[in-house]
């Protein structure tokens, strides 16, 4: 999957009607979809505040389900994309949810198949932008400016020292990085954000590193 950066953040090409309730949230459902790696076969979205308002007269709801099946922002598909979804025999489904939430255009989704599932919380915080709060249980502040790996790992030493080593043996470059772990010696994430994107090579060498369990990217 290729963005031109992971969210556009001034004026995105765009299918309307609105930056905040369409780019925004197609953006949170590519992101969605990059990050569980394939097309699901069921998706649960959950709607706050704003988002559980107007979703429907603002094409929230056609522009995340877009977004999951890998549609720029741009792609005149979105507005076809849940009649899409039904045709591939995806099932989805909707929540308008009542409970106060930070930002007031908030989105959870949940998305799964056969293999395994991935629960992601992001929200639109206007002009086409977008940030990913929670993947999985973990909270991150994921804002998209940059690419970035993922990387779910065991709470051990020498974990992070493993995946920077392997990164400036390939000279990339580490932006910002930030860890963060449910509980202490349990799973943990680590998300990277570096200045160029990073080749499928070196993300097999991630995986193969001590303590790390999977690895996902989103590209520039």
């Amino acid at each position: 999957m290729k963005f031109k950066s992971v969210f556009d953040i001034i004026g995105p090409v765009m299918i309307g009607p609105s930056s905040s309730h369409t780019a925004g949230a197609a953006r949170i459902g590519r992101a969605a979809r990059n990050l569980f790696g394939r097309e699901p076969k069921w998706i649960n979205v959950h709607l706050y505040g704003s988002f559980a308002k107007t979703y429907k007269g603002h094409g929230t709801d056609v522009a995340i389900v877009g977004g999951l099946l890998d549609y720029d922002t741009f792609d005149t598909r979105i507005s076809s994309s849940l009649e899409t979804a039904k045709e591939k025999k995806i099932k989805v489904s909707f929540f308008e949810e009542d409970a106060h939430t930070d930002h007031p255009n908030t989105a959870r989704i949940k998305i799964g198949d056969d293999d395994g599932d991935l629960e992601l919380v992001g929200i639109s915080i206007g002009g086409g932008m977008a940030e990913i709060t929670e993947l999985n249980g973990f909270e991150l502040r994921l804002s998209g400016s940059h690419p970035a790996i993922l990387l779910i790992h065991n709470d051990r030493y020498g974990a992070i020292a493993s995946v920077t080593s392997i990164l400036a043996k390939h000279e990339i470059n580490i932006g910002h990085m930030e860890v963060s772990r449910k509980e202490q010696g349990k799973e943990a994430l680590m998300v990277i954000e570096v200045d160029q994107n990073v080749d499928d090579v070196v993300l097999k060498e991630l995986e193969r590193a001590d303590h790390i369990l999977q690895v996902a990217k989103i590209v520039d």
